[in-house]
C-alpha cells in the first residue's frame, strides 16, 4: 500500500483504505482496488506534475543503481594504444608442406 502513493493521488489511496475497511477486505490489493475504482469515478482533473524537490532532497532523482563498472570507466583517460595484431602468431599456424607422408601415412 505504501508504493500505491507513487502512481495514485493521495485522497484516492485514503479512499481507498477506508472503502477496503467497510467492505472487511484488510488486503493490499483491496485496498489497491477500491483506490482504482475512486480514481477512475473521480471526475475533478488530475492534479499537475508534482513540484520540484529541494535542494536536499535531489539526490532522490538520481538512479538508485549505479554501475560500477560504467562509473570506473567513466573516470579512465581515453586509451590511445593501437589495437593488438595476431599477424605474429600466423608463424605458429603455417605449415610445413614438404611431400613428405606424415605420421600415419598420409599427406599432410
Amino acid at each position: 500500500m505504501l508504493l500505491l502513493h507513487r502512481r495514485m493521488e493521495h485522497r484516492h489511496v485514503v479512499a481507498g483504505l477506508a472503502a477496503a475497511l467497510e467492505a472487511g477486505a484488510l488486503t493490499a490489493d483491496a485496498v489497491a482496488l477500491e483506490a482504482r475504482k475512486i480514481a477512475q469515478a473521480d471526475d475533478s482533473p488530475e492534479a499537475g506534475p508534482p513540484p520540484p524537490r529541494p535542494e536536499r532532497l535531489a539526490w532522490l532523482d538520481e538512479p538508485a543503481v549505479v554501475s560500477l563498472t560504467t562509473r570506473r570507466l567513466a573516470q579512465l583517460p581515453p586509451d590511445t594504444r593501437p589495437l593488438p595484431s595476431v599477424a605474429v602468431y600466423d608463424q605458429l599456424l603455417r605449415r610445413h608442406t614438404s611431400g613428405r607422408p606424415g605420421p600415419e601415412g598420409e599427406l599432410p
